[in-house]
Protein backbone atom coordinates (compact mmCIF):
# COMPACT_ATOMS: atom_id res chain seq x y z
CA UNK A 1 0.00 0.00 0.00
CA UNK A 2 1.32 3.14 -0.93
CA UNK A 3 1.82 6.60 1.59
CA UNK A 4 -0.77 8.31 -0.22
CA UNK A 5 -3.17 5.54 0.19
CA UNK A 6 -2.18 4.75 4.10
CA UNK A 7 -5.65 3.85 6.09
CA UNK A 8 -7.31 7.14 7.97
CA UNK A 9 -5.89 6.25 11.13
CA UNK A 10 -2.73 7.47 10.02
CA UNK A 11 -4.60 10.84 8.67
CA UNK A 12 -6.17 11.61 12.10
CA UNK A 13 -5.14 14.11 14.40
CA UNK A 14 -5.13 13.56 17.76
CA UNK A 15 -6.90 15.55 20.59
CA UNK A 16 -4.27 16.06 22.98
CA UNK A 17 -5.29 19.55 23.86
CA UNK A 18 -6.57 20.43 27.63
CA UNK A 19 -9.15 22.70 28.88
CA UNK A 20 -6.24 24.34 30.43
CA UNK A 21 -4.50 24.53 27.08
CA UNK A 22 -6.61 26.18 25.10
CA UNK A 23 -8.01 28.50 27.54
CA UNK A 24 -4.63 29.56 27.05
CA UNK A 25 -4.32 29.44 23.56
CA UNK A 26 -6.93 31.78 23.40
CA UNK A 27 -5.39 34.33 25.51
CA UNK A 28 -2.33 34.26 24.27
CA UNK A 29 -3.84 34.49 20.96
CA UNK A 30 -5.76 38.35 21.87
CA UNK A 31 -2.62 39.17 23.29
CA UNK A 32 -0.43 40.48 20.85
CA UNK A 33 2.89 42.03 20.40
CA UNK A 34 1.77 45.19 19.57
CA UNK A 35 0.04 45.68 23.07
CA UNK A 36 4.11 45.94 25.03
CA UNK A 37 5.94 47.32 21.97
CA UNK A 38 3.25 49.67 19.77
CA UNK A 39 1.16 50.82 22.19
CA UNK A 40 2.39 54.12 22.66
CA UNK A 41 2.15 54.94 18.84
CA UNK A 42 -1.24 53.75 18.81
CA UNK A 43 -1.75 55.89 21.76
CA UNK A 44 -0.06 59.12 20.49
CA UNK A 45 -2.73 58.94 17.29
CA UNK A 46 -5.75 58.56 18.63
CA UNK A 47 -5.39 59.92 22.19
CA UNK A 48 -7.73 58.12 24.89
CA UNK A 49 -10.72 56.99 22.11
CA UNK A 50 -7.50 54.16 21.67
CA UNK A 51 -9.98 52.66 24.37
CA UNK A 52 -13.16 52.74 22.48
CA UNK A 53 -11.14 51.52 19.26
CA UNK A 54 -10.21 48.35 21.33
CA UNK A 55 -13.88 47.72 22.91
CA UNK A 56 -15.32 48.19 19.71
CA UNK A 57 -12.83 45.87 18.11
CA UNK A 58 -12.68 43.21 21.08
CA UNK A 59 -16.75 43.01 20.82
CA UNK A 60 -16.54 42.11 16.93
CA UNK A 61 -14.18 39.47 17.23
CA UNK A 62 -16.22 38.08 20.18
CA UNK A 63 -19.37 37.80 17.70
CA UNK A 64 -17.31 36.13 14.91
CA UNK A 65 -16.03 34.35 17.49
CA UNK A 66 -19.51 33.17 18.79
CA UNK A 67 -20.14 32.21 15.14
CA UNK A 68 -17.19 30.20 14.66
CA UNK A 69 -17.44 28.33 17.71
CA UNK A 70 -20.83 27.19 16.81
CA UNK A 71 -20.38 26.18 13.74
CA UNK A 72 -17.30 23.98 14.88
CA UNK A 73 -19.31 22.50 17.10
CA UNK A 74 -22.28 21.73 15.05
CA UNK A 75 -20.00 19.31 13.28
CA UNK A 76 -17.07 17.47 15.01
CA UNK A 77 -15.58 16.69 11.55
CA UNK A 78 -14.46 20.06 10.62
CA UNK A 79 -11.00 20.16 11.40
CA UNK A 80 -9.88 24.10 10.07
CA UNK A 81 -12.18 27.09 8.51
CA UNK A 82 -11.05 25.37 5.17
CA UNK A 83 -13.43 22.53 6.23
CA UNK A 84 -15.73 24.83 7.29
CA UNK A 85 -15.76 27.14 3.88
CA UNK A 86 -15.59 23.69 1.32
CA UNK A 87 -18.02 22.37 3.51
CA UNK A 88 -20.95 25.42 3.25
CA UNK A 89 -19.61 27.88 0.78
CA UNK A 90 -17.89 25.37 -1.74
CA UNK A 91 -14.73 23.20 -2.55
CA UNK A 92 -12.80 26.85 -3.87
CA UNK A 93 -13.62 27.99 -0.92
CA UNK A 94 -11.85 25.40 0.99
CA UNK A 95 -9.28 26.01 -1.12
CA UNK A 96 -8.60 29.56 -1.17
CA UNK A 97 -9.57 30.21 3.27
CA UNK A 98 -6.82 27.33 3.50
CA UNK A 99 -3.93 28.24 1.41
CA UNK A 100 -4.36 31.60 2.55
CA UNK A 101 -4.56 31.10 6.03
CA UNK A 102 -1.11 28.94 5.37
CA UNK A 103 0.84 31.67 3.79
CA UNK A 104 -0.32 34.13 6.17
CA UNK A 105 1.10 32.17 9.29
CA UNK A 106 3.85 31.04 7.47
CA UNK A 107 4.87 34.77 6.60
CA UNK A 108 3.71 35.41 10.06
CA UNK A 109 5.96 33.50 11.92
CA UNK A 110 9.40 34.41 9.73
CA UNK A 111 8.57 37.96 10.28
CA UNK A 112 8.29 36.98 14.55
CA UNK A 113 11.69 34.90 14.06
CA UNK A 114 13.21 38.10 12.36
CA UNK A 115 11.96 40.41 14.90
CA UNK A 116 13.48 37.95 17.69
CA UNK A 117 16.58 38.52 16.58
CA UNK A 118 16.72 42.38 17.76
CA UNK A 119 15.13 41.42 20.89
CA UNK A 120 18.34 39.48 21.50
CA UNK A 121 20.31 42.27 20.05
CA UNK A 122 18.99 44.64 23.06
CA UNK A 123 20.22 41.65 25.41
CA UNK A 124 23.73 40.53 23.78
CA UNK A 125 24.41 43.51 20.65
CA UNK A 126 27.45 41.00 19.86
CA UNK A 127 25.27 37.82 18.78
CA UNK A 128 24.95 37.52 14.96
CA UNK A 129 21.34 38.05 13.99
CA UNK A 130 21.59 34.44 12.18
CA UNK A 131 22.22 32.86 15.33
CA UNK A 132 19.07 33.79 17.60
CA UNK A 133 16.53 33.08 14.22
CA UNK A 134 18.91 30.06 13.50
CA UNK A 135 18.41 28.54 17.19
CA UNK A 136 14.82 29.84 16.81
CA UNK A 137 13.89 27.52 13.46
CA UNK A 138 15.90 24.92 15.11
CA UNK A 139 13.68 24.54 18.40
CA UNK A 140 10.02 25.67 16.56
CA UNK A 141 10.36 22.72 14.34
CA UNK A 142 11.70 20.16 16.90
CA UNK A 143 8.55 21.37 19.20
CA UNK A 144 5.98 20.90 16.46
CA UNK A 145 6.81 17.26 15.59
CA UNK A 146 6.46 16.81 18.83
CA UNK A 147 2.73 15.69 20.06
CA UNK A 148 -0.07 18.26 20.10
CA UNK A 149 0.04 18.35 24.21
CA UNK A 150 3.96 19.99 24.40
CA UNK A 151 2.74 22.55 21.86
CA UNK A 152 -0.27 22.85 24.25
CA UNK A 153 2.12 23.32 27.53
CA UNK A 154 4.86 25.78 25.37
CA UNK A 155 1.59 28.11 24.82
CA UNK A 156 -0.01 27.90 28.07
CA UNK A 157 3.44 28.70 29.96
CA UNK A 158 4.15 31.69 27.23
CA UNK A 159 0.60 32.93 27.75
CA UNK A 160 1.20 32.73 31.68
CA UNK A 161 4.41 34.80 31.36
CA UNK A 162 2.14 37.71 29.26
CA UNK A 163 -1.12 37.75 31.25
CA UNK A 164 1.52 38.26 34.64
CA UNK A 165 3.28 41.25 32.52
CA UNK A 166 0.04 42.84 31.87
CA UNK A 167 -1.13 42.03 35.53
CA UNK A 168 1.66 43.50 37.10
CA UNK A 169 1.32 46.14 35.66
CA UNK A 170 -2.15 47.10 36.44
CA UNK A 171 -1.62 46.43 40.09
CA UNK A 172 1.83 49.09 39.52
CA UNK A 173 -0.33 51.39 37.82
CA UNK A 174 -3.54 51.33 40.72
CA UNK A 175 -0.68 51.68 43.54
CA UNK A 176 0.51 54.58 41.80
CA UNK A 177 -2.73 55.91 41.25
CA UNK A 178 -3.85 55.48 44.80
CA UNK A 179 -0.82 57.04 46.31
CA UNK A 180 -0.99 60.14 43.95
CA UNK A 181 2.17 59.71 42.57
CA UNK A 182 3.74 62.52 40.86
CA UNK A 183 5.47 62.12 37.55
CA UNK A 184 9.00 63.54 37.63
CA UNK A 185 9.06 63.38 33.52
CA UNK A 186 5.57 65.45 33.19
CA UNK A 187 5.33 67.08 36.86
CA UNK A 188 1.78 65.74 36.81
CA UNK A 189 -0.19 63.53 39.28
CA UNK A 190 -1.71 60.78 38.76
CA UNK A 191 -5.87 60.35 37.94
CA UNK A 192 -7.84 59.20 36.03
CA UNK A 193 -9.04 63.05 34.89
CA UNK A 194 -5.82 62.19 32.36
CA UNK A 195 -8.38 60.30 30.31
CA UNK A 196 -10.61 63.70 29.22
CA UNK A 197 -8.46 66.36 30.49
CA UNK A 198 -6.02 66.58 27.46
CA UNK A 199 -8.40 67.65 24.29
CA UNK A 200 -10.94 65.43 25.65
CA UNK A 201 -11.26 61.66 24.84
CA UNK A 202 -11.37 62.10 20.78
CA UNK A 203 -8.49 64.90 20.95
CA UNK A 204 -7.83 64.14 16.47
CA UNK A 205 -12.07 64.18 16.04
CA UNK A 206 -14.21 61.72 14.38
CA UNK A 207 -11.21 61.06 11.49
CA UNK A 208 -8.21 60.22 13.98
CA UNK A 209 -10.77 57.91 16.14
CA UNK A 210 -11.72 55.96 12.51
CA UNK A 211 -8.18 55.88 11.41
CA UNK A 212 -7.35 53.94 14.96
CA UNK A 213 -8.84 51.16 13.95
CA UNK A 214 -6.38 50.12 11.36
CA UNK A 215 -3.59 50.20 13.83
CA UNK A 216 -6.12 48.05 16.50
CA UNK A 217 -7.63 45.49 14.11
CA UNK A 218 -4.17 43.50 13.79
CA UNK A 219 -3.81 43.32 17.43
CA UNK A 220 -6.01 40.88 17.26
CA UNK A 221 -4.64 38.43 14.39
CA UNK A 222 -4.18 34.96 16.29
CA UNK A 223 -7.48 34.93 18.01
CA UNK A 224 -8.95 32.84 15.59
CA UNK A 225 -6.22 30.41 16.60
CA UNK A 226 -8.99 28.64 19.57
CA UNK A 227 -10.96 26.94 15.91
CA UNK A 228 -7.12 25.86 14.64
CA UNK A 229 -6.33 24.21 18.16
CA UNK A 230 -10.44 22.57 18.59
CA UNK A 231 -9.50 19.83 16.46
CA UNK A 232 -7.29 18.62 18.48
CA UNK A 233 -8.91 19.38 21.96
CA UNK A 234 -10.19 17.16 24.32
CA UNK A 235 -14.53 17.47 25.27
CA UNK A 236 -14.97 20.36 22.80
CA UNK A 237 -18.46 20.48 23.46
CA UNK A 238 -17.31 22.11 26.99
CA UNK A 239 -14.07 23.72 26.28
CA UNK A 240 -14.93 25.76 23.23
CA UNK A 241 -17.21 27.73 24.79
CA UNK A 242 -15.72 28.39 27.55
CA UNK A 243 -12.85 30.09 25.99
CA UNK A 244 -14.56 31.89 23.76
CA UNK A 245 -16.94 33.53 26.18
CA UNK A 246 -13.74 34.71 28.15
CA UNK A 247 -12.86 37.13 25.11
CA UNK A 248 -14.81 40.10 26.31
CA UNK A 249 -13.37 39.82 29.87
CA UNK A 250 -9.96 39.44 28.87
CA UNK A 251 -10.31 42.37 26.08
CA UNK A 252 -11.75 44.76 29.01
CA UNK A 253 -8.51 43.70 31.22
CA UNK A 254 -5.11 42.94 29.06
CA UNK A 255 -6.36 45.85 27.07
CA UNK A 256 -9.07 48.59 28.16
CA UNK A 257 -7.48 47.97 31.76
CA UNK A 258 -3.48 48.44 31.27
CA UNK A 259 -3.87 51.22 28.35
CA UNK A 260 -6.36 52.96 30.76
CA UNK A 261 -3.90 52.64 34.02
CA UNK A 262 -0.84 53.91 31.24
CA UNK A 263 -2.92 57.09 30.25
CA UNK A 264 -3.96 57.74 34.05
CA UNK A 265 -0.22 57.47 35.25
CA UNK A 266 1.20 59.68 32.14
CA UNK A 267 -0.73 61.64 30.08
CA UNK A 268 -1.07 59.99 26.80
CA UNK A 269 -0.31 63.38 24.98
CA UNK A 270 3.28 63.34 27.07
CA UNK A 271 3.79 59.72 26.31
CA UNK A 272 6.88 58.75 24.02
CA UNK A 273 5.86 57.25 20.95
CA UNK A 274 8.66 55.19 20.19
CA UNK A 275 8.77 53.85 23.60
CA UNK A 276 7.16 51.10 25.41
CA UNK A 277 4.64 52.28 27.81
CA UNK A 278 4.88 49.58 29.96
CA UNK A 279 8.75 50.18 30.20
CA UNK A 280 8.33 53.50 31.61
CA UNK A 281 5.20 52.56 34.00
CA UNK A 282 7.63 50.08 35.67
CA UNK A 283 10.21 52.58 36.02
CA UNK A 284 8.50 54.79 37.75
CA UNK A 285 7.76 52.32 39.81
CA UNK A 286 10.99 51.90 40.36
CA UNK A 287 11.83 48.83 38.98
CA UNK A 288 15.39 49.89 37.33
CA UNK A 289 14.97 46.07 35.06
CA UNK A 290 11.87 47.47 33.28
CA UNK A 291 13.18 47.67 30.01
CA UNK A 292 15.00 44.12 30.30
CA UNK A 293 12.20 42.53 31.65
CA UNK A 294 9.95 43.56 29.58
CA UNK A 295 12.23 43.18 26.06
CA UNK A 296 11.95 39.27 27.27
CA UNK A 297 8.43 39.72 27.69
CA UNK A 298 8.15 40.36 24.16
CA UNK A 299 10.80 38.09 23.10
CA UNK A 300 8.34 35.01 24.76
CA UNK A 301 5.10 36.58 22.86
CA UNK A 302 7.45 36.86 19.09
CA UNK A 303 8.10 33.34 20.24
CA UNK A 304 4.58 32.34 20.93
CA UNK A 305 3.15 33.72 17.94
CA UNK A 306 5.87 32.21 15.74
CA UNK A 307 5.57 28.78 16.94
CA UNK A 308 1.13 30.12 17.27
CA UNK A 309 2.02 29.66 13.28
CA UNK A 310 3.82 27.18 12.69
CA UNK A 311 1.40 24.98 14.34
CA UNK A 312 -1.46 26.61 12.13
CA UNK A 313 0.32 26.20 9.31
CA UNK A 314 1.28 22.51 9.69
CA UNK A 315 -2.64 21.91 10.53
CA UNK A 316 -3.58 23.67 7.30
CA UNK A 317 -1.10 21.67 5.15
CA UNK A 318 -1.91 18.73 6.53
CA UNK A 319 -5.71 19.03 5.82
CA UNK A 320 -4.75 20.84 2.22
CA UNK A 321 -3.25 17.41 1.52
CA UNK A 322 -6.42 15.57 2.79
CA UNK A 323 -8.70 17.06 0.48
CA UNK A 324 -6.11 16.38 -2.80
CA UNK A 325 -5.51 20.38 -2.63
CA UNK A 326 -1.72 19.86 -1.50
CA UNK A 327 0.68 16.52 -1.87
CA UNK A 328 -0.62 13.69 -0.47
CA UNK A 329 2.14 13.12 1.20
CA UNK A 330 1.64 15.72 4.16
CA UNK A 331 -1.97 14.38 4.92
CA UNK A 332 -0.20 11.39 6.76
CA UNK A 333 0.79 11.29 10.63
CA UNK A 334 2.70 9.60 13.01
CA UNK A 335 1.70 7.38 15.33
CA UNK A 336 1.36 10.08 17.69
CA UNK A 337 -1.22 12.48 15.11
CA UNK A 338 1.45 15.07 14.10
CA UNK A 339 1.55 15.46 10.39
CA UNK A 340 5.54 15.64 10.43
CA UNK A 341 6.07 15.87 6.49
CA UNK A 342 3.60 18.68 6.93
CA UNK A 343 5.76 20.02 9.61
CA UNK A 344 9.50 19.50 7.39
CA UNK A 345 7.89 21.59 4.46
CA UNK A 346 6.56 24.52 6.50
CA UNK A 347 10.02 24.17 8.25
CA UNK A 348 11.81 25.14 4.90
CA UNK A 349 10.54 28.49 4.54
CA UNK A 350 10.59 29.20 8.21
CA UNK A 351 14.30 28.92 7.56
CA UNK A 352 14.10 31.34 5.20
CA UNK A 353 14.31 34.06 7.81
CA UNK A 354 18.29 32.99 8.60
CA UNK A 355 19.42 34.16 4.53
CA UNK A 356 16.70 36.95 4.99
CA UNK A 357 18.93 38.62 7.75
CA UNK A 358 22.00 37.75 6.05
CA UNK A 359 21.21 39.66 2.80
CA UNK A 360 20.36 42.97 5.25
CA UNK A 361 18.19 45.72 5.52
CA UNK A 362 16.66 46.00 2.09
CA UNK A 363 15.73 42.90 2.02
CA UNK A 364 14.10 43.56 5.44
CA UNK A 365 12.43 46.35 4.31
CA UNK A 366 11.05 44.71 1.85
CA UNK A 367 10.01 41.47 4.08
CA UNK A 368 7.96 43.92 5.84
CA UNK A 369 6.04 44.74 3.11
CA UNK A 370 5.07 41.71 2.66
CA UNK A 371 3.82 40.92 6.36
CA UNK A 372 1.61 44.03 5.65
CA UNK A 373 0.01 41.87 2.72
CA UNK A 374 -0.52 38.87 4.46
CA UNK A 375 -1.80 41.00 7.68
CA UNK A 376 -4.52 41.83 4.83
CA UNK A 377 -5.02 38.01 4.64
CA UNK A 378 -6.81 37.73 7.81
CA UNK A 379 -9.57 40.10 7.20
CA UNK A 380 -10.10 37.85 4.52
CA UNK A 381 -9.70 34.54 6.55
CA UNK A 382 -12.43 36.52 9.08
CA UNK A 383 -14.73 37.43 6.62
CA UNK A 384 -14.89 33.84 4.90
CA UNK A 385 -15.61 32.79 8.34
CA UNK A 386 -18.64 35.22 8.80
CA UNK A 387 -20.41 34.00 5.35
CA UNK A 388 -19.71 30.34 6.13
CA UNK A 389 -21.93 31.32 8.86
CA UNK A 390 -24.50 32.43 6.86
CA UNK A 391 -24.57 29.96 4.76
CA UNK A 392 -25.01 27.55 7.70
CA UNK A 393 -27.89 29.64 8.75
CA UNK A 394 -29.63 29.02 5.52
CA UNK A 395 -28.41 25.63 4.90
CA UNK A 396 -29.03 23.79 8.15
CA UNK A 397 -31.44 25.82 10.19
CA UNK A 398 -31.87 22.58 12.27
CA UNK A 399 -28.38 22.24 13.49
CA UNK A 400 -28.69 25.99 14.49
CA UNK A 401 -31.98 24.85 16.39
CA UNK A 402 -30.92 22.50 17.93
CA UNK A 403 -27.05 24.01 18.86
CA UNK A 404 -26.24 24.29 22.67
CA UNK A 405 -24.39 27.12 21.61
CA UNK A 406 -26.19 29.72 19.44
CA UNK A 407 -24.57 32.84 18.14
CA UNK A 408 -26.42 35.70 19.93
CA UNK A 409 -28.37 37.81 17.06
CA UNK A 410 -27.58 34.90 14.42
CA UNK A 411 -29.44 36.60 11.39
CA UNK A 412 -27.27 40.55 12.29
CA UNK A 413 -24.54 39.50 13.55
CA UNK A 414 -22.62 38.04 10.45
CA UNK A 415 -23.82 40.73 8.10
CA UNK A 416 -22.67 43.64 10.79
CA UNK A 417 -19.13 41.82 11.10
CA UNK A 418 -18.28 41.69 7.68
CA UNK A 419 -19.47 45.81 7.30
CA UNK A 420 -17.10 46.35 10.28
CA UNK A 421 -14.50 44.34 8.27
CA UNK A 422 -15.59 46.45 5.09
CA UNK A 423 -15.21 49.49 6.90
CA UNK A 424 -11.34 48.85 8.19
CA UNK A 425 -10.48 47.86 4.51
CA UNK A 426 -11.82 51.47 3.76
CA UNK A 427 -9.45 52.50 6.76
CA UNK A 428 -6.61 50.65 5.30
CA UNK A 429 -6.95 52.14 1.51
CA UNK A 430 -6.75 55.77 3.35
CA UNK A 431 -3.50 55.42 5.72
CA UNK A 432 -0.59 55.85 4.27
CA UNK A 433 1.55 52.92 5.42
CA UNK A 434 -0.89 50.41 4.16
CA UNK A 435 -2.29 51.71 0.99
CA UNK A 436 0.75 50.47 -1.10
CA UNK A 437 0.33 46.54 0.76
CA UNK A 438 -3.69 46.69 0.30
CA UNK A 439 -3.26 47.51 -2.96
CA UNK A 440 -0.62 44.22 -3.91
CA UNK A 441 -3.14 42.13 -1.47
CA UNK A 442 -5.47 41.19 -5.09
CA UNK A 443 -2.42 39.47 -6.77
CA UNK A 444 -2.18 37.04 -4.81
CA UNK A 445 -5.75 35.29 -5.29
CA UNK A 446 -5.25 35.96 -8.73
CA UNK A 447 -2.30 33.50 -8.58
CA UNK A 448 -4.68 31.15 -6.51
CA UNK A 449 -7.57 31.59 -8.84
CA UNK A 450 -4.72 30.12 -11.17
CA UNK A 451 -3.99 27.63 -9.17
CA UNK A 452 -7.25 26.29 -8.15
CA UNK A 453 -8.27 25.63 -12.28
CA UNK A 454 -4.55 23.59 -12.62
CA UNK A 455 -6.14 21.84 -9.09
CA UNK A 456 -9.31 20.99 -10.51
CA UNK A 457 -8.44 19.65 -13.66
CA UNK A 458 -6.17 17.57 -12.19
CA UNK A 459 -8.58 15.90 -10.25
CA UNK A 460 -11.11 15.59 -12.79
CA UNK A 461 -8.72 14.20 -14.58
CA UNK A 462 -7.95 11.74 -12.00
CA UNK A 463 -11.57 11.15 -11.62
CA UNK A 464 -10.89 12.33 -8.16
CA UNK A 465 -13.53 14.47 -5.73
CA UNK A 466 -13.07 18.51 -5.95
CA UNK A 467 -12.26 18.00 -2.65
CA UNK A 468 -12.72 15.51 0.29
CA UNK A 469 -16.02 15.01 2.10
CA UNK A 470 -16.94 16.61 5.30
CA UNK A 471 -18.86 13.61 7.23
CA UNK A 472 -22.18 14.54 8.80
CA UNK A 473 -22.59 14.21 12.23
CA UNK A 474 -24.43 11.22 13.76
CA UNK A 475 -25.20 9.67 10.40
CA UNK A 476 -21.63 8.37 9.11
CA UNK A 477 -22.41 9.87 5.68
CA UNK A 478 -21.08 12.51 3.58
CA UNK A 479 -22.61 15.94 2.84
Amino acid sequence: MSETTTSAGHENLQRGLTNRHLQLIAIGGAIGTGLFLGSGKVISLTGPSVLFIYAVIGCMMFFLMRALGELLLSNLNYKTFGDIAKDLIGPWAGYFVSWTYWITWVVICVADIIAITSYVAYINADIPNWVPALVTAIVLTILNLQPVRFFGEFEFWFSIIKIVAILALIVTGVILLVTGFQNPDTGTSSSLAHLWDHGGMFPFGASGFLLGFQLGIFSFIGVELVGTAAAETKDPHRNLPRAINSIVVRVLIFYIGALTVIMAITPWDKLDPEKSPFVTTFAYAGFGAAAFAINLVVLTSAASSANSGFYSGTRMMHALAHDGHAPGAFALTDNRGVPRRAVFFSAVFVFSSVPILLLGDSVIEAFTFVTSVASTFILFIWSMIAISFIQYLRKHPDRHASSKFKTPLPRVVPWVVLTFFAFILVTLALADDTRLPLMYTPIWFVVLAGMWQLTKRRLTREGRPLTAAVEIPGTGEDA
